[in-house]
């Protein structure tokens, strides 16, 4: 491994010295590693093996800004800005929150939303849909919109040990747990849930993959809890630096814009609904 990023780090040095130019990209340390800060078991997003969705988009952009990507792995995802990006062990996380204020963000690079999740046959499209209230199971991930939904409904008491069985009763006081969504999709496929609750892009590629034919319907953006108050099911999703680091949040837009239709490729081939982008201020 460290002979290979020796080797980019090489040529990537030698094509900066034939092409540099005055754009914002090449007034950049080209030859300086891209430290993107990533998930070691966090697919489909990431993994070390980099098979992630957010792996690749990660190499797209390490090619706009011609600098080589190394990955900086965190295990524990409630203290990834804390203790790596701020410590300024790596430079970027991939997936982030426009607007998010630990963070300086660039403009979304793509809009999506939670998803139901059923058997063929079986639509659920919205959170009024009978099948949810006579569901023996649903899939779902606590502290989501789909938690606040289930309260709503009057179906979360139900779905109680059910939750904290999809993770084998792992206790979360001190400690990372992590909903693994292969096992939410693979609970509807094998028939144990009737309905998952949860973000399309972390669904989309074991709905591929299902050997059972299943459905995924994007739930509308149009939900509120039971005191009125408005529960967005709808995200758009950005890259975020270090809320000082604004030459790199700028080539990273750039880069963004240079590689969108690859990275639209990348989500597209992931199979995870899209919805049109907005802006940063529009997004939320």
């Amino acid at each position: 491994m460290k002979q290979r990023l020796l080797s980019t780090l090489l040529l990537v040095l030698f094509s900066g010295c034939q092409t540099a130019d005055n754009s914002g990209l090449a007034s950049l340390e080209s030859a300086k590693p891209l430290r993107v800060c990533a998930g070691e078991n966090e697919l489909p997003y990431s993994n070390r093996e980099r098979e992630g969705f957010e792996n690749a988009i990660a190499e797209k952009l390490g090619e706009a800004l011609n600098r080589p990507v190394e990955y900086v792995w965190w295990q524990d995802a409630r203290f990834v800005v804390r203790n790596y990006l701020n410590a300024g062990k790596c430079d970027v996380i991939i997936g982030a929150d426009p607007g998010d204020p630990r963070l300086a963000t660039t403009e979304p690079y793509y809009r999506s939303g939670y998803v139901f999740v059923t058997r063929q046959g079986m639509a659920v499209q919205d959170w009024d849909d009978p099948v949810l209230q006579k569901a023996e199971r649903i899939a779902f991930v606590p502290h989501s919109p789909a938690e606040v939904m289930l309260r709503k409904i009057g179906r979360y008491e139900d779905m109680f040990f059910y939750m904290n069985e999809l993770v084998d009763f792992e206790s979360r006081r001190n400690k990372y747990v992590r909903w693994d969504p292969a096992r939410l999709v693979g609970d509807v496929a094998s028939g144990k849930a009737q309905v998952a609750a949860m973000w399309g892009p972390s669904a989309a590629r074991y709905i591929k993959q299902s050997r059972q034919p299943l459905e995924m319907h994007l739930v509308p953006d149009r939900q509120s809890d039971r005191k009125g108050e408005a529960v967005p099911h709808h995200y758009s999703v950005a890259l975020g630096v270090r809320k000082d680091d604004e030459a790199l949040r700028r080539a990273l837009d750039e880069a963004l814009a240079q590689k969108r239709k690859e990275i639209e490729a990348i989500l597209k081939r992931e199979g995870m609904p899209l919805l049109p982008p907005r802006t940063q201020t529009a997004s939320h």
